[in-house]
């Protein structure tokens, strides 16, 4: 599937990172499929992609990868709307914001996680409650390693 971008120009989508998102992100209701894309050869980040909309894109990411320790229980209507059987079949991604020029100040939405079911390519977003996580959780404190790679990506 070609998908016109704003970002990366005309890619060629491959169907099995093509996600339908029964549970829509919050704000953009009628964006019903996206394209998850690799953002470079082991980088931690991604982009999710929209396949109707060129210019948008959000770049995500696992908070693990961060040392962000995040554990938290799906929502039986979850797993139900996106039909998740098994912990296997399930892949946990947050939306990423990296101000310009400042990839120190990067968060990481941890209140609203995107669920991805591989098995039938479904996904959404869910909002959490009595979690108390935040919508800005700082990506990191201290690491240069992470603030060059964030510097890289933004960049992209």
């Amino acid at each position: 599937m070609k998908i016109n971008t704003t970002r990366f120009g005309e890619i060629e989508g491959d169907e099995k990172n093509i996600f339908q998102f029964d549970m829509p992100i919050l704000g953009y209701n009628e964006e019903k499929e996206f394209l998850l894309i690799e953002s470079k050869d082991a980088s931690v980040f991604r982009w999710l992609q929209s396949t109707i909309t060129p210019d948008l894109a959000f770049l995500v990411t696992a908070p693990t990868f961060f040392g962000i320790d995040y554990v938290f229980e799906l929502p039986d209507e979850a797993e139900a709307a996106l039909d998740i059987k098994t912990a296997e079949e399930l892949v946990v991604l947050n939306i990423t914001k990296i101000p310009n020029n400042k990839p120190r100040e990067a968060t990481i939405n941890l209140l609203a996680p995107l669920i991805f079911n591989i098995t039938n390519h479904k996904a959404g977003q869910v909002i959490l409650s009595g979690t108390g996580f935040d919508v800005t959780y700082p990506l990191f404190q201290n690491n240069n390693e992470e603030e060059k790679e964030l510097s890289e990506t933004k960049g992209e």
